[in-house]
Parts: structure tokens; sequence; C-alpha cells
């Protein structure tokens, strides 16, 4: 279970800039669950993933994994409770090493090593097994480096990777949002068969409704920092949601302050 109690955070604090993001904001996350969150660009959704990672601190508040407190730990330390894929397919994987590389790289995670004792042999018979799960045909390449793969198959090799130590959170931050549509249905289909498998608790950021409903055990929508609607998929239909979402997203245009323009 993730547990979020008392959450805080500022921007910019004390400046003429300054933002707050979250205000006592709590939330509770069931095990072996996939909750999707959705919102308007600026609502807060890749701001509380990061804060739940660790590569942002909050200014107050707690963060619980399971029995776990994590939240002093470092981003580093985090990652053996958080796995995370995001919306750039290069960003959770390593373009200049080979697929074997980077695979045995995610087994270390957490680890300090160095690259001339990166390979581990013990590990490639259930690498190569992990990558046959995808149906891409990686385990056949597995000298080759990740710069030469498509998007697509480089995403799926970060979701491989995110996993690999099977970690209590998932967090897919728009991690198909720059993929092209058949692309991304596939990578959705895969990682919802993993995350079954696995039976891994989920958190995903996504402005794809469709995928929200079809794939998400709970929808979750934040607006200002806030929820403004926590609701199982079943109980509301795609036209509903979509009204909800578009009201959302012009109340906070309508809340941004114009900028001043000097007349010369």
């Amino acid at each position: 279970m993730l547990r979020i109690k008392n959450l805080s955070k500022t921007f910019y604090m004390g400046t003429p800039e300054e933002n707050q993001i979250f205000d006592n904001f709590s939330l509770e996350i069931e095990e072996n669950t996939c909750v999707a969150f959705l919102g308007p660009n600026g609502c807060g959704k890749s701001t509380l993933f990061n804060l739940i990672s660790g590569s942002l601190k909050s200014d107050s508040g707690t963060i619980e994994v399971g029995d776990k407190n994590i939240s002093k730990m470092p981003e580093q330390e985090r990652a053996l409770y958080i796995g995370k894929v995001n919306q750039n397919p290069s960003m959770g994987v390593a373009p200049s090493l080979n697929i074997l590389e980077n695979m045995s790289m995610a087994y270390k995670k957490g680890q300090k090593f160095k690259l001339k004792r990166l390979i581990d042999k013990n590990n490639n018979e259930e690498i190569i097994n992990r990558l046959k799960t995808i149906g891409l045909g990686l385990e056949n390449k597995l000298n080759t480096e990740v710069k030469f793969l498509s998007g697509g198959q480089r995403q799926c090799l970060s979701l491989l990777m995110a996993t690999v130590r099977t970690p209590k959170i998932l967090l897919l931050d728009e991690h198909t949002a720059a993929l092209d549509p058949k692309t991304s249905s596939v990578i959705m289909n895969k990682t919802s068969d993993l995350i079954k498998e696995e039976k891994i608790t989920t958190l995903m950021i996504t402005h794809n409704l469709r995928h929200a409903l079809e794939f998400a055990d709970r929808i979750i929508m934040l607006n200002h920092g806030e929820i403004v609607l926590d609701i199982k998929p079943g109980e509301i239909t795609e036209e509903e949601l979509n009204k909800i979402y578009y009201e959302k997203i012009e109340d906070t245009k309508a809340m941004e302050v114009p900028k001043l323009i000097k007349i010369a």
C-alpha cells in the first residue's frame, strides 16, 4: 500500500513567483491496483510522482510504502521500492550501452558498481526470458546499442528495466505519450500484462481517457493540487469523463493571470 499523509510542496517560496502545488495532500493507494491520474497541465500530477520517487523533496508530510517510511530516503535508496518509466523513451535507458548491459544495470539498481563488472552471467538466462515476454525480438539483439532501437522498443526495454526487481510501486509518467497510436496501444497492453503478472501497484499519468477507463482500476483527477474526482472506471462513461476533464482544463485556463504587455 502507498500512503501519502499531509504532503505539502511550494516552489519559489518567498518570491513573487511563489507557487504552492500541494497543501496537506493525503492519499492511499491499495496494493495490486492500477490508478490513472488525470488532470490539466500544472495540476500537480508530475510533481506528485517526483515527490514519491524522491527526485523532488517535499516541504512537509510523509510517504509510506507498505510499512516503510521513505520520506527522508534519497532517490537512489527509494529506487529499491519504486520503479519509474518516463514519457521520453530514452530517459529510462542508457542509449550508449547495449541491451544486455542495460538489463544488467537494472539488476544492480540501488547498488554501487563499475561498468567492467556490470554483466553477471548468472542473470543472462533470466534477462533473455524477460526480453522474450515482450515479443519484439530484443532477446536476439543483446549486443545492439539501445540508441539504435525504435522509440517503442526503448520504452518496452525501459519498462522491463523498471520492473526487473519487482518494485512495490511503479510510476508511469505519460509513458506512451511520445509514441504513435499503434505503438502506444502495444505498450499499454504489454504494461497491463506485466503489472498483472507481477502484481505491481501502479500509478499512471495519462491524457488518454480511453486508456484510463480500459486499464485502470481507479481514476483520480487532480486540479490545483487537489483531488476533484476519485472513481472506478465502471462508474463513469468516456463521454462523462471527457466532459469533466475539459471543464477542468478550461477552469485552469480561466485562472491564469495574463502577462502585462509593455507598449513602447
